[in-house]
């Protein structure tokens, strides 16, 4: 095992799933063998104000939160919130982000327009980029909510850590009436 720490964020906005993924990630790496360090930073998260979660992995990690510019994946359940994000990024960082728009209080109310193309912003700016209709996978797999398990499979590809550790981690996290939906999203979302 290197001393490299890997450091992933996780962005969007509250009622995502966004803390539940990233306890699933956080027990994935433990499980893996890992130490591991996360923080939240909830802004109004219970109103579908912005959430950011850091999570870092390594042989030994001493501060739970990513230095601005040292993320080596970033994590979004949603468009506006993962472009706002990317400074938190390394150059040469990967994007995994949920094809979802919320609009913002100042968008609703007239103030801002949504911009159309946030995607191709991204995609400029960090060419490793996976565009992601977690949505639509997680009604396939049984349940519109699972979208953040199809994104956290999604993340799983960009990591070299085993399937097992992260189907154990997933069956310890998520409650177990709505464990064989989140299996499916998981496994639709590594399948990307």
């Amino acid at each position: 095992m290197s001393d490299t720490i890997t450091n992933i964020l996780l962005v969007g906005v509250g009622g995502q799933g966004i803390l539940l993924a990233s306890e699933i990630l956080a027990e994935t790496f433990k499980l893996a063998g890992f130490d591991v360090k996360k923080s939240e930073i909830h802004g109004m998260s219970q109103r579908g104000g912005s959430v950011v979660s850091h999570v870092r992995y390594g042989r030994e990690v001493f501060s739970p939160t990513v230095p601005e510019g040292e993320g080596d994946i970033l994590f979004g359940f949603e468009l506006m919130e993962t472009y706002r994000s990317l400074p938190l990024l390394k150059k040469g960082g990967k994007v995994v982000a949920n094809n979802l728009r919320i609009s913002p209080p100042s968008v609703l109310t007239g103030q801002d327009i949504y911009p159309d193309d946030l995607a191709e912003r991204i995609r400029q700016l960090f060419p490793d980029f996976l565009l992601v209709d977690g949505q639509k996978l997680a009604g396939e797999a049984g349940n519109p909510k699972a979208a953040n398990t199809v994104l956290l499979g999604a993340v799983s590809r960009q990591l070299e850590i085993a399937e097992e550790f992260w189907l154990e981690a997933l069956a310890k996290m998520v409650p177990a009436k709505a464990l064989e939906v989140n299996r499916r999203a998981f496994m639709l979302g590594r399948k990307l």
